[in-house]
Formats: structure tokens, C-alpha cells, sequence
């Protein structure tokens, strides 16, 4: 949530400062809504297109993670639970 939100206020900020000229006015001109819209879409589509890019990377990261650390990756890619019926060894 707290990644999101800075996106998002970076993203308010960077095209409010591109679009916005006139601060006289209440209400935005025809002109810097059309550039704050097409500001926004630009910049929604840049974060869905890393988005898809990380989501595709995750577990091939993970895996190598798991790979030098020794531990065997589980099918999700998460390193694999310890198998809850194989205790400690008895003495």
C-alpha cells in the first residue's frame, strides 16, 4: 500500500507540475485536463508494463534465491516448508 501511494503521488505531482500553468482559475482549463488525462494514461500504462515485467520475474528470481541459499524451491517458488512429520531425531 505504502509503494502505491508513493507512485501515485509521484505521479500527481509529475504531471500537475507538466500540465498545470495557471493557477488564477478554480477550475482546470479544456487544455490541462486533456494533458493531465493523457499525462495519467501515460503513466498507467508505464507502471502496468514494469508491473508485468516484475510479475514475470519474481519467481525466477526466487528460485535462484532458494538455489544459493541451498533450499529447495516449492512450487509457488517460495522455498519449501520443512516436512511437519519428521521431527527432531530421538537420542
Amino acid at each position: 500500500l505504502r509503494d502505491f501511494l508513493l507512485v501515485y503521488n509521484r505521479m500527481t505531482e509529475l504531471c500537475f507540475r507538466h500540465c498545470v500553468c495557471n493557477l488564477n482559475y478554480r477550475l482546470l482549463t479544456g487544455r490541462e485536463e486533456s494533458c493531465l488525462d493523457s499525462c495519467a494514461a501515460r503513466l498507467v500504462r508505464a507502471n502496468h508494463r514494469l508491473m508485468g515485467a516484475y510479475v514475470g520475474l519474481v519467481p525466477a528470481l526466487l528460485q535462484r534465491r532458494a538455489a544459493e541459499h541451498g533450499t529447495p524451491a516449492g512450487p509457488s517458488g517460495l522455498p519449501a516448508s520443512p516436512d511437519p512429520a519428521a521431527g527432531p531425531a530421538e537420542s
